[in-house]
């Protein structure tokens, strides 16, 4: 989920996600999950005449609702509950039916899927959910002229013709998806693939109702009035001037609407933390986004407190448009040039770790021996002021400069704004000569100078779309779609090309050919790793059943029920 898939979509903050996405899941007490979880077992007693009402507290306005354009958690997390796909992730972090009625069927190589569709699901607008819905949905997001940012990524090298539409040289009729009859969908892979069911829960491959996307035409999209939704909630209030506050209720026409309790959950964006511990603790909010550094000590202890660490890294991408920093030595001296630990304790002071890697430790582990993934390459690109002072010197020399002034984009909220001015004064104190100018914006403004390439330096960050290492790992294949910082390495393809082809079918060594990946990255500095975010969210005693994810969307909130637990 930036994690394009992420993306995302966060008090630390949404422009340091992609998600893009990403997703993760809450459980209770002080304890870290390694899967995820839910914060069921407060309270044994619900009432019935409880308003099955809650208010949640976001840090970022979303920026899409079209399944085919979103790519940051915000976006993404909202869609999980006004969307579906064939499968979802439920609340203790297995894939369980979406639309799909049942497992798929494999052809013998697993390179056809067919999957049946549940003849009770429907659109909002009473509409039957077809296999053509997907199709159109589908060829939308691969087709060049949506620029989706997440089709092509999600579909390319999986989906059958998926590369060769996204590059221009098919049609998107030609991909590998065909609608048997309005229940029966055919899919064909590149390659068998492992996660198929976690990944067809991602938005890319959400359904569209083809006749109301038509009809709607450019105005799809733009507010509550220009959508309809096939998941457990429609957005019925979001648009009009002010995009700052939105509220779902329940989906009366989902097709497992007997198992959502809440009738209406009320979202407000609310970007300083410290005033949404405040709205938390009076009673006005019964959700808030991740806990600041300087707030989480507050609630050290308290039972309302759900915390987890996450597997999102956050970095900082180094656009080698920029001749600077396409210069090897001086990305390893940014690389190694700021003490992440320091960050991490004393700015950040909320459970996350500095991180030396790329893909982050508690996330997956090789199939074979059970070790995790960080196991086999450790730590790389550490903070070390000699090793960082002795590859700036040798990178000014080799680009004939004695000063250099880089553009750092970061984010517009109060935690951003901490954690890059110790990055700007790190760099600037341990590497002479250099002057980094920062410049803090809204989270759309950061997507879309990522998407234009439009920067020196940007804070910015990715969880995973699906619970895979892969989901890291082709982000920096070259030309790939969220690449967008212009890295580009042979070795690194063809591990890539391998773990996605021929190693396909083994894998073991398709884990290994990741990991050497990840080295790869590494030795030349691709880019520079921060931290591995821990997350601390403050939720009522009222709210059963919140739950969070770790890959994909961050939340579902499906399963809440309120209680008149105090």
């Amino acid at each position: 989920m930036k994690k394009t898939k992420f993306s995302l979509l966060l008090v630390l903050t949404l422009v340091l996600s992609l998600f893009l996405s990403a997703c993760y899941g809450g459980g209770g007490k002080e304890t870290t999950k390694p899967a995820g979880g839910s914060s069921e077992g407060k309270s044994e007693e619900t009432a019935s005449n409880v308003p099955q009402e809650i208010t949640v507290l976001e840090t970022s306005a979303i920026p899409s609702l079209d399944s085919a354009l979103a790519e940051d958690t915000v976006s993404l997390t909202m869609l999980n509950n006004v969307g579906e796909g064939l499968y979802r992730t439920d609340k203790n972090q297995e894939v369980v039916d979406g639309v799909a009625k049942g497992e798929p069927q494999w052809n013998e190589d697993k390179t056809v899927a067919t999957v049946k569709l549940n003849e009770n699901a429907k659109w909002s607008n009473g509409d039957q959910i077809k296999a053509s819905d997907f199709v159109f949905a589908w060829q939308r997001a691969i087709d060049p002229k949506t620029k989706s940012p997440y089709g092509p990524y999600m579909m390319s090298n999986k989906i059958l013709n998926a590369t060769e539409i996204a590059a221009g040289e098919k049609k998107p009729e030609e991909l590998g998806i065909k609608a048997v009859d309005d229940t029966t969908l055919e899919i064909t892979l590149v390659k068998p693939i492992a996660f198929f069911e976690s990944l067809m829960g991602f938005a890319s491959f959400y359904p569209q109702n083809e006749k109301f996307v038509t009809e709607k035409g450019a105005e799809y999209g733009k507010n509550a009035e220009n959508l309809v939704f096939n998941g457990p909630f429609v957005m019925s209030d979001w648009g009009g001037n002010t995009k700052e506050k939105w509220t779902m209720t329940k989906n009366e026409n989902y097709w497992d609407k007997d198992n959502v309790k809440l009738e209406k959950i009320n979202f407000n964006v609310v970007k300083d933390p410290a005033t949404a511990a405040n709205l938390f603790d009076s009673g006005e909010a019964d959700i808030t986004g991740k806990l600041a550094s300087d707030v989480v000590p507050q609630y050290e202890g308290d039972e309302r407190m759900v915390k987890w660490l996450e597997p999102t890294v956050f970095w900082l991408k180094l656009n080698q448009k920029n001749e600077a920093l396409a210069n090897v030595n001086i990305r390893k001296a940014i690389a190694q040039g700021f003490n992440k630990d320091d960050l991490a304790k004393s700015i950040l002071n909320n459970g996350s770790v500095a991180a030396n890697y790329a893909v982050p430790k508690e996330f997956v582990k090789h199939p074979e021996t059970g070790e995790d993934f960080r196991e086999k390459n450790g730590d790389m690109l550490t903070f070390n002021l000699e090793e960082a002072q002795k590859a700036w010197e040798q990178g000014l020399k080799e680009i004939g400069k004695k000063e250099l002034t880089l553009e750092y984009i970061g984010g517009d909220t109060d935690n951003a704004k901490k954690t890059d001015a110790y990055i700007k004064n790190q760099l600037e104190k341990n590497l002479p000569g250099l002057k980094v100018d920062v410049k803090s914006v809204p989270f759309a403004v950061r997507l879309d100078l990522d998407n234009k390439m439009d920067y020196d330096i940007q804070f910015a960050g990715w969880g995973p779309d699906y619970a895979d290492a892969i989901s890291f790992s082709d982000l920096w294949i070259t030309d790939g779609g969220s690449n967008r910082m212009g890295y580009s390495n042979p070795e690194y393809d063809k591990l890539l090309k391998q773990a996605q082809g021929d190693l396909a079918a083994e894998p073991g060594k398709r884990f290994e050919a990741l990991q050497a990946a990840e080295k790869v990255l590494m030795d030349e500095a691709g880019l520079a790793p921060v931290y591995q975010r821990a997350s601390n969210v403050l939720v009522a005693p009222k709210v059963e059943g919140f739950v969070y994810h770790l890959n994909g969307p961050e939340y579902s909130y499906k399963w809440i029920e309120v209680t008149d637990a105090e």
